[in-house]
């Protein structure tokens, strides 16, 4: 099975994509989504779109998980990241792949064990998880965590019948 984690951000969008066998994870590819912020936020919308369309034609994944939004104080910010988490959660709709959704202390719960844990200790334990996994960003390392998150909140599912 194989999982396609988002993080999504207007400037930056991590991905990244692992094979679920039973309990066992394998890291398979990651990146980031780079926009250019000269661009207007279509244009780069546009970008985004087509860069994750470009990885779902080839990874194929069988589902996809994204990160919620978390509000923050800026109020614009907020809704650009909503607009790049909208493009996340269109692609893999449009390919017809389950999309899931988890909120951030939830996917820091499930790989680091501390809801609050920082992107350093998230970006540890997913290269423990997944070793020899090379992560340029921690973007792509959060895309990671939401994809080992999708894995783990999968396989307790299946465990119980659901």
């Amino acid at each position: 099975m194989l999982l396609l984690g988002l993080d999504p951000g207007l400037r930056f969008t991590g991905w990244g994509v692992i094979e679920a066998s039973g309990n066992r994870l394998r890291h398979v590819a990651c990146g980031v989504l780079a926009t250019d912020s000269a661009q207007s936020v279509p244009e780069r919308l546009k970008f985004l779109h087509d860069g994750l369309m470009a990885l779902l034609e080839t990874h194929r994944p069988d589902e996809a998980a994204v990160e919620e939004t978390y509000v923050n104080v800026n109020a614009s910010s907020t809704l650009k990241l909503g607009y790049a988490r909208g493009v996340c959660l269109l692609v893999p709709a449009l390919f017809g792949i389950t999309v899931a959704e988890y909120a951030a202390k939830s996917v820091k719960s499930s790989v680091v064990g501390n809801g609050n844990a920082d992107k350093n200790q998230v970006k540890v334990m997913v290269h423990r998880l997944l070793p020899g996994a090379t992560i340029a960003r921690a973007d792509a390392s959060d895309a990671l965590a939401v994809a080992i998150c999708h894995a783990h909140h999968r396989a307790t599912k299946m465990a119980w019948g659901q």
